[in-house]
């Protein structure tokens, strides 16, 4: 079984010992590297080439979306997934907009950041539905429209009815797993619808998808 390969980036000592024990105990993941600094990070990731990047926010240097920025230039093949303390919406945003496939609060569980990993390498995107729906919000404030925007042409796209659940419950925060839970679908079932919606609307991810959407007002949060 090839190993999901994952570089760590957490500058508490206590923390990233207890995260790199965690991760350690997953056999289908493989701790190729870690960090404490923002600079130093990135030089190792870019060097190492990590499958994905468990990253945290506040470090010294540069931030993690600092820290995100570079690493998406320079090896944009690598997926972020940022771990921590902080689940204000400006930072989600600030944070998917770098190039993150996900964000996490440290709150979580180590099956969630499991799962997490599982669902980016699969090519999802990792947002809790609390969360999910503040960055929408925030979203939508600064592009200076309201949260529920009127709806425009009820099916833009041509997606199918099944189609546009899924967007609908991606768009809530939910992940490609548990939208396979919530529709009866298989996971590899909901990857395909999700290819069908990314190139019927003209988009690589969740998050292009979703933001598209919400500009049509054509999902409900």
């Amino acid at each position: 079984m090839d190993r999901t390969r994952i570089f760590v980036v957490e500058d508490q000592p206590q923390l990233l010992k207890n995260l790199l024990k965690v991760l350690s105990t997953f056999d289908e993941l493989e701790v190729v590297g870690s960090s404490q600094e923002g600079e130093a990070a990135v030089e190792d990731i870019v060097r190492v080439r990590p499958q994905l990047v468990l990253l945290d926010l506040e470090l010294p240097g540069i931030n993690g979306i600092q820290v995100t920025q570079k690493v998406k230039r320079q090896a944009p093949e690598v997926e972020i997934l940022i771990l921590t303390s902080f689940d204000d919406e400006q930072k989600v945003y600030e944070a998917i907009q770098a190039g993150a496939s996900g964000y996490l609060v440290k709150r979580v569980g180590p099956e969630k950041i499991r799962s997490g990993i599982h669902e980016v390498m699969g090519g999802g995107t990792v947002l809790e539905p609390l969360i999910a729906r503040r960055f929408w919000n925030y979203f939508q404030s600064i592009q200076g429209k309201p949260a529920t925007p009127e709806k425009k042409a009820d099916n833009p796209w041509k997606l199918t009815p099944t189609e546009f659940e899924v967007l609908n419950y991606v768009a809530k925060g939910l992940s490609n797993a548990e939208v396979g839970q919530v529709m009866t679908l298989e996971r590899r079932t909901v990857r395909t619808h999700l290819s069908h919606i990314y190139r019927k609307m003209g988009v690589n991810s969740h998050v292009e998808a979703v933001v598209m959407a919400l500009r049509e007002g054509v999902v409900d949060l």
